[in-house]
Order: structure tokens, then sequence, then C-alpha cells
């Protein structure tokens, strides 16, 4: 038997520091819970931390590094992180998508200016998005929460009408140009499903909408600083934080009304052993994780020399080319295989944020979508990508960080295989993961809250948020 763990007594236990259960722990603890969060890791914040992972004085972004659904998520707004340090940075465009002419299309904060980008399909742009944009502050709640109906049906509507179709099949439908079909099927890409299938396209709705409404804003100093925050405010409210203690068992737990975990079906039952009912064991042995991610940091000499200079307004910038090469690099990882051409998503915080690097020097953060699990080097295959927009890249990085998806999923069990966004996010696991349960299991008192949870990944704590008040609901 496993040896007890040393917590002090707490209504609740949270287990793990990312977003989401940090998010679970300030909703109980403002409900006057006492909630101790506990974190294997001796540095919080899961998905959403930051480390010198080349260079001293080089700070990168492990995970994640760019925050549209955190900045605009309906929970973190409610909270006063910018007392406990967490200050958004907005680069002049949200979004660069280099093409092979030397040109490149911006996502802009404006939807006229975006549409402004796109030349004849400006019009198009605009009338697919204005609809939807107009009552973005109703829609997003209910977009990410669990399934419900929601109060207004209006905008829900206007979103579901389009969202349910695939990116492919959208973008060359709406958009006679490439310049259009380009940048949407790079933000469809984030879902990390096949641009052929659905939902892609809401993928891509929701961060075009995210970029016009809130920005894609970077974190002062690091997404590190966002979990800080976090965990500040919740440790204001009474709540602890215990780092460095990795739980193997249930039964490693003191006795607590509700213990909540922000891991995923594969973690919770090797956790639960034999104390789930079959079926639902069964359930979770079933469920299905997407793509891993290959991602490499880069120490840079300079700027990233891009073909073109509109590539310097935005923090992050798709390489991506054209639609048809990125439906054939997001089919790949299904199919088990890599693109030689692979849509590679980078973010270059240092052009906005000089406290990242030493003066004059810069980082940069890229990856690309795998099989799960892919053990091949591509490296290679990353970087012609970006030498291809930005020639002579190669010349100015003084050394690189390289996580393949296995070393993704050492750093952090819940990036299972590499995947990031907690499991495949197509229309079977979209709306009820893992199970039809969602945050509830058949264990009273225990509750998941990770991305594995609605709605799913991205750094918006709304998983948690929503666990959370289940657990009051059913327990308090």
């Amino acid at each position: 038997m496993l040896p007890r763990l040393d917590l002090p007594e707490s209504d609740v236990i949270v287990i793990g520091s990312g977003p989401n259960g940090l998010a679970a722990a300030i909703v109980l603890a403002q409900a006057g819970c006492s909630v101790t969060v506990i974190e294997r890791s001796t540095q919080i914040g899961g998905g959403a931390k930051s480390a010198e992972l080349t260079v001293p004085g080089f700070l990168h972004d492990v995970c994640s590094a760019v925050h549209p659904m955190a900045a605009g998520s309906p929970f973190f707004c409610t909270l006063p992180l910018a007392d406990y340090g967490l200050r958004w940075i907005h680069s002049p465009v949200p979004l660069a998508h280099p093409l092979d002419d030397g040109s490149a299309v911006l996502l802009k904060r404006s939807l006229h200016g975006t549409a402004e980008e796109l030349g004849p399909d400006g019009e198009a742009y605009r009338h697919l998005l204005a609809p939807i944009l107009n009552g973005w502050d109703a829609l997003l709640p209910n977009l990410l929460a669990p399934i419900r109906i929601p109060k207004n049906p209006l905008p829900m509507v206007a979103f579901g009408i389009q969202a349910l179709r695939s990116a492919r099949g959208l973008a060359s439908h709406v958009f006679r140009q490439e310049r259009a079909r380009a940048l949407f099927a790079g933000m469809a890409a984030h879902s990390m499903l096949p641009l052929e299938k659905s939902p892609s396209a809401a993928f891509g709705l929701v961060l075009a909408l995210a970029g016009h409404s809130v920005g894609w804003p970077i974190a002062q100093g690091g997404s590190q600083q966002l979990s800080n925050a976090l965990a500040n405010y919740l440790q204001s409210l009474g709540g602890r934080v215990v780092t460095g203690m990795t739980v193997n068992s249930l039964d490693q737990l003191p006795v607590a009304r509700a213990i909540l975990a922000d891991i995923t079906p594969r973690q919770l039952l090797k956790m639960t052993g034999d104390r789930l009912p079959r079926a639902y064991r069964k359930k979770l042995e079933e469920y299905r994780y997407g793509p891993g991610a290959f991602k490499i940091d880069y120490a840079l000499k300079q700027p990233i020399p891009w073909k073109s200079p509109d590539c310097s307004q935005a923090a992050t910038v798709h390489l991506g080319g054209s639609l048809d090469e990125m439906c054939d690099s997001e089919r790949g990882p299904w199919q088990g295989r890599v693109s030689e051409h692979p849509f590679v998503l980078l973010s270059q915080p240092t052009l906005f944020d000089s406290t990242r690097a030493p003066a004059g020097r810069h980082v940069a953060w890229v990856y690309c979508h795998v099989p799960n699990g892919y053990s091949s080097d591509v490296t290679e295959q990353i970087e012609r990508q970006i030498e291809r927009f930005a020639p002579g890249f190669r010349e100015i990085v003084l050394k690189r960080s390289v996580l393949a998806p296995r070393a993704l999923e050492q750093q952090n069990p819940n990036l299972v295989g590499g995947d990031i966004n907690g499991g495949a996010a197509d229309l079977r696991q979209l709306f009820l993961r893992p199970t039809f349960r969602t945050y509830a299991t058949p264990l009273k008192g225990l509750y998941l809250c990770s991305a594995s949870t609605p709605p799913g990944g991205g750094v918006h704590g709304m998983c948690g948020y929503a666990a959370a008040k289940l657990a009051l609901r059913q327990l308090f």
C-alpha cells in the first residue's frame, strides 16, 4: 500500500495546478471551502508555465504561449488577476500568415481592417463573422460551457450553422481567393483535426472572433505569470498550493468532501484502481487522444528575418502556405505521417516583451502536429518551413530545445502522446467528454476538471469552473 500523503485537512483537494485546477480551486474557495491544490512538479502551472529551456536568461513558455481564450475567459475576467501581477501585452496585430509571394495576410483587431486585408473576399468575411461578433459576449459563455439551452439561442444558432462545417468546406465555399482561405485554415488547424472534418470550422471561427473581441495577447514575463496570479489569488482566499507531491492513488489522500482532478482519463484510471465500475472504466479506456505536438524553443541572436515585414507586427505567426498544404499537413497525423511541409505555429514574444531575453536577443516558440506519440525528429521539416518564409533563420539560432511528444508527456503527464488538447476534439468527443457524465464520476465526491471535459483544450479555466460549480451543487 502506498503511504498517505502529508496534507492538511481540507474540504476539497484539487489534483493538478494547471489553469483548470486553479480555476476549480478558486471557485470552491470563493464559496467558503477550505482547499488544497496538489502539484506533482515543483513548479505550478501545468500547461501554462515558463522556464529557461535553452540558455540562462532566455525565458520560454513550456506549453501554451498566446492567450486569446484566457483574455476572454468568462471566469478569469471576473478575477482581480491584474492585482496579482498579470499584465496582458497585445502585439499590433494578433496574427500574421505569410504567403509564398512574399506578402502576409493579417488578422487585425478590427473586423473591418481584416476584411480590407482580404480584398475581394472582404465582404464575405464580414458577412460570415459580423452576425456572430455582434452577439459574441452572450455567445462565448455558452460555447465554453457544458451542453445547455442558452437563454438567448439566436447567437448560438448563427454560430452553429457555420461551426458544424469542416474548415475546408467553409473556406472553399465562402472565400474565392487563397489569402482568406489560408488565414481561416490556419486558425482552424488549432483544432488538430483533419480540416475536411467537422467541427474544425468551429475552431477557426472562435479564434477569429476572439481576435476581433479581445485579441491574442501574451502574458508579460511569460505564461507562468497567469498561473502565478491565479495561485496568488487563491492563496488570498485561504487556499493552499503544495508542490513536489505526486498522487499515485486516491488511497494516499486524506478524507475530503470533494476531490477534483485536473488530469486525463488515463491518469484517473491509474489513480482509482478497481474503485470505478467496469462499464465506466471501459468508457475511459476507449477515450481517444488526438495528434501530438513536436515543439522547439529557440534562443536567437536577433529578430526573425521575415520576407514580409508585416510578420514582425504579430506575436503569432502561422506558417502553412495554402489551404491545400494545410489540409495535407493536418490530415497526416491521423494517417501516421508528417507532411514534408508541416503547418507550423510560431510565437515571437520578445518583439513585444523585452523581459524574456537579454537586451537585443530574442526567443521563438514553435510546434507542429505529428501522430500521437511520434518518435521521429521533425526539426528539419519545421526549420525548412520557417526558412521558407524567413530565409537565414538558422543563422541566427544560438540554441534550440526540442520537446518531442514523449518528452512533453514526461514533463506533463496530461499531454498524453503529446496531445495538448486533452483528447481528440471531434464531434464524438467535443461535447460529452470523456463520457456522458462529463465532470462527474460514479464515485461520490470525485470529479474531473481537466481539458478532457467540456469545453476542452485551451487556457480558459472553464473546465475547472464548471466542475467546481457542479461539485458545489451536489455536495455543499
